[in-house]
């Protein structure tokens, strides 16, 4: 006679149900979309990041614009010219409030409780995103973008990155400026907040009490 009772199927193992379970384990919902918020996030110094992000939203859109009608457009239209503009901005935003929170996070030592890793890539941001500038200020085609390629050349030779990195050729400087490198730093940031949602916010650091007189001593 068979058992009246069925015997539970074990559940197949594969490697979707091992990173299901994992992302489970280390991203669940309630930390990846929260929806309260500790009371020391009011704080000016956590918004600097997410002003950061808003202005890195806006480079891309408007980046986005620019290489699509060309530098013709930019220089010629006055839609070009007023796109060009917000475009700059925007990286102008993005520099001062990623360089605010970069220094904010550096005072409240963001890097304890296990988040060495989220202060790292944004360090990694912070470099690379300089690097985009640079390139962008090359891409101009104007005499502007001329005179900073010329005059940057002998740097990068006399750093030994002159043959990989000519920062005289267009193409190079254009295609690095509006294809690899803001697709590496959007990845970056992507990474970087998700990293932060795992981990959750630091901790301001606690201010130490200090240490009282015992009973029947006076304090000096």
């Amino acid at each position: 006679m068979h058992d009246s009772k069925a015997t539970p199927q074990a559940e197949p193992s594969s490697w979707t149900l091992s990173i299901r379970r994992a992302l489970q384990r280390s991203l669940p919902l309630t930390h990846l979309l929260p929806d309260r918020q500790p009371v020391f996030v009011g704080s000016w110094v956590y918004v600097f990041g997410v002003i950061a992000i808003a202005g890195l939203v806006w480079v891309v859109g408007s980046g986005v614009a620019l290489a699509f009608f060309g530098p013709q457009w930019w220089h010629q239209s006055s839609i070009g010219r007023f796109v060009n503009s917000l475009h700059l901005w925007s990286v102008q935003v993005f520099f001062v409030f990623m360089v605010l929170h970069l220094w904010g996070q550096y005072f409240m030592a963001s890097w304890r409780d296990g988040r060495a890793k989220t202060w790292m890539i944004g360090v990694v941001i912070f470099a690379f995103s300089i690097v985009t500038a640079f390139t962008g200020f090359i891409s101009q085609q104007n005499f502007d973008g001329q005179w900073i390629a010329v005059n940057a050349k002998d740097a990068t030779n006399a750093a030994g990155i002159g043959s990989f990195f000519n920062v005289l050729n267009f193409g190079q400087m254009y295609g690095l400026h509006i294809a690899l490198l803001p697709m590496l730093i959007v990845t970056l940031v992507g990474v970087h907040v998700l990293l932060v949602r795992v981990k959750g916010v630091v901790r301001p650091i606690e201010r130490k009490q200090q240490a009282q007189p015992a009973s029947g001593e006076q304090a000096s």
